[in-house]
Parts: C-alpha cells; sequence; structure tokens
C-alpha cells in the first residue's frame, strides 16, 4: 500500500508540477503574443501612412502637369518682352499695326497683374480682328478699356487697355 501512496503522491506532484509549468509557459506566450499584437498594429499604422505618402504623391505628380498648364495662362515677369512681341505679331497677322504705349504693374487681390496700354491702327476689319485675337489669346487677360476711332476714310484706329495675370519669375513647384 505504501509504494501506491507513494506513487498516486509523485504523479500528484509531477501533475502539479505540469500545472505550474503550462500556467508559467502561458504567461510567457500571452505577453509575447500582446507584444507582437502591438508591433502588427504599429505595421499597419505605418503601411496605412506609406500608403497615403504615396496616394498623395502620386496625386501630386498628376497635379504638377496641370500647373504647368495653368501657369501658361499667366505672363512670368520676365517674358513682358516675349508678350508684347506675341501681341505685335498678332497685330501683323490680321493685318494691323499694334503699338504698346506703356506697360505697368498693378494687382488685383493676391495675384499680380500686367496692365497694358495699346494702339492697334489699320482697316475696320484688320483693327476689330486684331482687338479679337488679342482679346481672346490664351492668358488670364481681361480688356478694361476699349475706344475705336476713324481716321481717314479706310483707316481705323483703337485704343485698348488690357489686364494680364502675372506670375513671378521664381514660382514653386513640387
Amino acid at each position: 500500500m505504501k509504494s501506491r501512496l507513494f506513487n498516486f503522491s509523485i504523479e500528484l506532484i509531477m501533475a502539479g508540477a505540469i500545472l505550474v509549468g503550462y500556467g508559467f509557459w502561458y504567461a510567457v506566450v500571452s505577453s509575447n503574443s500582446a507584444a507582437v499584437a502591438g508591433l502588427q498594429d504599429q505595421i499597419t499604422a505605418k503601411t496605412e501612412t506609406a500608403t497615403r505618402i504615396a496616394t498623395a504623391r502620386a496625386a501630386i505628380a498628376e497635379i504638377k502637369d496641370d500647373e504647368a498648364i495653368v501657369q501658361g495662362y499667366f505672363v512670368p515677369e520676365t517674358g513682358v518682352v516675349a508678350f508684347i512681341s506675341g501681341l505685335e505679331a498678332q497685330g501683323q497677322k490680321q493685318g494691323a499695326v499694334v503699338s504698346v504705349l506703356s506697360v505697368s504693374t498693378g494687382a488685383t487681390g493676391a495675384q499680380p497683374t500686367l496692365l497694358f496700354s495699346l494702339s492697334v491702327k489699320g482697316t475696320f476689319d484688320a483693327v476689330m480682328r486684331t482687338v479679337g485675337a488679342i482679346e481672346y489669346m490664351p492668358y488670364d487677360l481681361s480688356v478694361s478699356g476699349f475706344s475705336l476711332v476713324q481716321d481717314d476714310k479706310n483707316s481705323w484706329h483703337s485704343d485698348l487697355s488690357i489686364r494680364v495675370g502675372s506670375v513671378k519669375t521664381a514660382t514653386i513647384t513640387l
């Protein structure tokens, strides 16, 4: 009987040791699981951030082309001479003579502008076609003053004031 009781107590001690060992390892695995779950949350957050950054960069790349197109509607400060040459060329195409009388700077709100005073001379048709061509040039342009006078029988001249949107020479692009 002694040996049965002895064997039973050994088995009971071993079962207790196994239960204590199981509890210890369960606690270790649980704490490591919590740490792994925290790391997984950090990885997920960083992945989402990286995805948002990639999406923002793609949107900026798409907008960059649109920005270049929009910037083309404004006359840069360094491009005034080329713009004036374009006005004179527009007059020659229509059979009129365009003379730039004055150029000044102005501002409407936050956007700088250039103010031009022009004189267009030629036949009535040539003057009107030139004024129309200037008015519909692909720029942020508005006619702020217009007069039309007949000089001789077949000679007309128009005094024209226009406001053109401008941009600074050092524009920031992303």
